[in-house]
């Protein structure tokens, strides 16, 4: 099969002209923002969002950025469950949300041991964080909300204009809440509403979950779910470049395998906006 699934932008901020120019922007953006009442309008939805259930999971390693963002994860309104699992013996600051240690798979097959640790039973939301994530302030109440107010059913906050991400899509775009998309991608935060996580949960069992975004698409295309990029909420995808634990071979490999007979939506169409929402009525 042809390299469908590959984004075909690196999307690494790494040199400095680059790094100066995107951090500019980010200071515009944010301006805009402010302008547009964007942070003023998410506040407003998620004070008036109804409590939810909410389990966030995530695996991490050694000197995460994971405490760090603990606090952004809390919420004023909604019952919120963290639950993490360790590469290693467990962080002392992450102790007492740590329900696995000693993994050694990949992504996905961590995540899976993650899940089976954390029995989920009812919740209404399901948050998969990465390890090297800065969350902007409220960020749960302000994410939940928009996501509960556009009803969508999978979704990811935007990424900060210096983050390093692989789909142009994803990246932050200013003086809007939220942008219906086709795409939502594997990290490095997904959330998944019921509807979307009674068909994809446990994950597969995955190394790396290359072109695993791309089927989720195909399959919310057929069932008719709501797929979405939150720009109220920009976190921050920093500090590594995507891809730099792991050798990009083996996880095209593992993505043309897993893709060989399963629908999948081109990448060529992953960027594709349904429409943008600037303000809370849809």
């Amino acid at each position: 099969m042809s390299e469908d699934y590959l984004s075909g932008d690196a999307g690494h901020v790494t040199h400095p002209w680059r790094r100066a120019k995107r951090a500019a922007g980010q200071l515009a953006f944010a301006a805009i923002d402010r302008a547009a009442l964007v942070g003023r309008r998410a506040d407003a939805l998620a004070s008036a969002t109804p409590a939810r259930r909410v389990l966030v999971i995530g695996v991490y390693r050694p000197a995460s950025l994971l405490p760090a963002a603990l606090p952004r994860l809390g919420s004023e309104r909604h019952q919120v469950r963290l639950a993490f699992g360790s590469t290693e013996a467990a962080d002392p600051a992450l102790a007492g949300e740590t329900v696995a240690e000693g993994l050694a798979g990949g992504k996905f097959e961590n995540l899976n041991r993650v899940l089976a640790a954390a029995a989920p039973t009812d919740c209404d939301w399901l948050l998969v964080i990465d390890d090297d994530l800065r969350l902007p302030q409220r960020f749960l109440d302000r994410f939940v909300a928009v996501c509960e107010r556009f009803e969508l059913d999978l979704a990811q906050p935007a990424q900060s204009q210096r983050s390093h991400s692989a789909w142009r899509v994803t990246r932050r775009r200013p003086a809007s809440l939220v942008r219906q998309t086709r795409f939502v991608e594997i990290g490095p935060l997904t959330a998944f509403g019921r509807r979307a996580a009674a068909e994809l949960l446990p994950f597969p069992e995955l190394r790396f979950g290359w072109g695993l975004d791309l089927h989720w698409a195909a399959l919310a295309a057929e069932r008719g779910w709501r797929l979405g990029v939150v720009d109220a909420t920009p976190v921050r995808h920093e500090s590594a470049t995507v891809g730099s634990a792991y050798r990009t071979e083996d996880a095209r490999a593992e993505a043309a395998s897993f893709l060989a007979d399963r629908p999948h939506l081109p990448a060529e169409r992953a960027g594709d906006v349904v429409a943008t929402h600037r303000r809370t009525a849809r």
